[in-house]
């Protein structure tokens, strides 16, 4: 059984979210706090569904992927 079925229909916690998308979970913090991120509160902690962080990713990735052809400069 693959890791995404398995995963399907999870909730996730702040540790578990920032696992998933493998940033720290103060990045996971702060999304949330600029209101990035598709999470609702159980008490006082914050929740995720795979389901939505896989679409908000999806749709994260395919709206802002833009290669950078600029080149740079080195410093002198």
């Amino acid at each position: 059984m693959e890791r995404v079925e398995i995963l399907k229909g999870s909730v996730l916690t702040v540790q578990e979210v920032s696992s998933y998308l493998r940033v720290h979970p103060s990045t996971i913090y702060r999304m949330l706090k600029r209101n990035q991120l598709p999470a609702f509160r159980v008490g006082s902690d914050w929740r995720f569904t795979v389901e939505a962080i896989d679409q908000w990713r999806a749709r994260a990735e395919s709206s802002s992927f833009k290669p950078d052809t600029r080149r740079v400069m080195a410093r002198r």
